[in-house]
């Protein structure tokens, strides 16, 4: 029953502060409310008992990438900027868009997800193999991907201090 609570608790944080980091016309506070949706979401991690996820949520994602984000708000923006509002005529084909993306993947996880359980029985993976898997260099493990990212990143924060600097 208490599980049942906390999740719906947390559940409820992480849509009201997704919607208010859409909505939010101030970018940094956009900013800090996806920080509270990934705070929350490292909480479910918690709930399901996965503290290896939670942590690295907590350290990876609410840590570094979100001080990256206000890094490069603060460096290409002021922080009192607001966005412009966006009129109507760009809202329903986004939620036309949004509507249809959130069907096709019901549709996709209904029809397939029972598949998916029958074909692969579900195994608690290790840590080590998930270390393996993370940093490995073999088919279907992350290494590539991961510098990869790095390399995106490093880019991006250049470019933000090449836009700042002619400022």
């Amino acid at each position: 029953m208490a599980e049942q609570i906390i999740f719906y608790v947390l559940a409820v944080v992480i849509i009201a502060f997704s919607i208010l980091s859409i909505t939010s016309r101030r970018i940094l506070r956009a900013a800090t409310y996806l920080l509270f949706v990934l705070i929350a979401t490292a909480g479910l991690y918690l709930l399901m008992g996965y503290q290896f996820l939670a942590g690295v949520q907590i350290s990876v994602y609410a840590g570094g990438i979100m001080v990256l984000f206000i890094f490069s708000i603060l460096l290409t923006s002021h922080a009192g900027d607001k966005a412009e509002p966006v009129s109507w005529k760009r809202k329903v084909p986004a939620a036309l868009g949004a509507a249809f993306g959130l069907l096709l993947c019901g549709h996709i996880l209904y029809y397939n997800i029972t598949r998916i359980c029958e074909a692969f029985p579900f195994k608690e993976p290790t840590m080590k193999e998930i270390g393996l898997s993370m940093m490995g260099t073999d088919k279907f493990q992350y290494l590539l991907p991961f510098e990869a990212i790095s390399i995106l990143l490093l880019a991006s924060i250049v470019g933000a201090i090449m836009i700042a600097r002619k400022r």
